[in-house]
């Protein structure tokens, strides 16, 4: 998650609390499905727990035949990812990319619904970096040579990718990642494809709470609490995506959506700010955000949708916060409510 660069950009977003209740059926959003632990449940297990909560939509971070294969029929939208050290390859060629697409993506094109195909996560800025617009660009050639108008080719961004970026009307692309960054959205434009994002507003909170109110980090302000112009922002969120949208407007760049393909808060690990109580708080009021088909202040017209990290506490990740931002335990039971 890029947690430090993450912390100092968000933290320049900084600035009492009741809590919202989501009482619809349908999580019209999605779930990250993640896998570092060894007490998970099977993966035909997860769909059927997707399912059983009508959740809509999964993010997969690598294409795991095991978990492609359960969902198979399941009508559950799909966002695939390669893996990071896939894309030095994928890059190299058409013919390449092509192979590695036959191998994990086709077989499974014709009753699994994939959505979007993701050219690694959170690679920019980086060493792998320069690769991830020539794997984009041949990805798509194999997705037009198959005729899948249906399946898009992004790539997933940290906030790490922002340099200047408070107010988010002066943000601009950092100078490490610009280059590339410019590359990668002028690709999107050209094919129509949204940029995904990856915003935590907790770690901000939690790295300077006197600075960065838990009402503007949770979605329960009442009112502005930070005023950029003529743009009013009531959480920390919508300020993080503008600050984007900013940032592609300085290159030139006005027609590429943004989904938040993660975010979250975690239950444990850090204390009182780390309770499961905040955490429903977060994610109920990310749900009822994300349902509401609003857009940001900067941009009201475009709906922003995305995906709640993550499904499970994963025991195998770092000791701490990491292991618990799941929103089940991996016996399947809730660690709290959302839905």
């Amino acid at each position: 998650m890029a947690l430090v660069n993450m912390i100092l950009l968000l933290l320049t977003f900084a600035f009492v609390h009741h809590q919202v209740a989501i009482t619809e059926a349908r999580l019209d959003v999605g779930v990250c499905y993640g896998m570092i632990g060894d007490n998970l449940p099977s993966p035909a297990a997860v769909v059927q727990l997707y399912q059983r909560y009508n959740i809509g939509k999964m993010r997969l971070f690598d294409p795991n035949a095991a978990a492609l294969t359960a969902l198979r029929g399941s009508g559950i939208e799909v966002t695939l990812g390669t893996l990071n050290k896939d894309l030095p390859s994928i890059a190299s060629s058409v013919d390449a990319a092509k192979t590695w697409f036959d191998t994990y993506v086709q077989p499974f094109m014709s009753d699994v619904k994939i959505t979007y195909l993701s050219a690694g996560n959170e690679v920019v800025p980086g060493d792998l970096a320069q690769y991830v617009l020539p794997a984009m660009r041949n990805l798509q050639s194999v997705v037009a040579g198959y005729g899948y108008s249906g399946l898009q080719i992004t790539t997933v961004v940290a906030t790490s990718v922002l340099g200047t970026s408070y107010p988010p009307s002066i943000s601009t692309f950092s100078d490490a990642a610009r280059a590339d960054m410019v590359g990668i959205i002028k690709f999107l434009s050209s094919s129509g494809s949204p940029l995904m994002i990856n915003v935590y507003p907790y770690f901000a909170y939690a790295s300077d709470p006197v600075n960065v109110r838990l009402d503007y980090a949770q979605f329960t302000a009442i009112g502005t609490v930070v005023q950029d112009g003529s743009l009013s922002y009531p959480n920390l969120l919508e300020a993080v995506v503008d600050a984007f949208y900013w940032a592609m407007e300085k290159e030139g760049v006005t027609d590429v959506d943004l989904v938040v393909s993660e975010s979250g808060w975690p239950s444990a690990g850090n204390g009182d700010f780390t309770t499961p109580a905040l955490a429903q708080t977060y994610n109920q009021n990310l749900v009822k955000r994300f349902r509401a088909n609003a857009g940001t202040p900067k941009h009201p017209d475009r709906s922003l949708g995305g995906f709640i990290f993550a499904m499970f506490n994963e025991n195998q990740k770092p000791a701490g916060v990491e292991q618990n931002f799941g929103l089940f335990n991996p016996t399947g039971t809730p660690v709290y409510n959302v839905f």
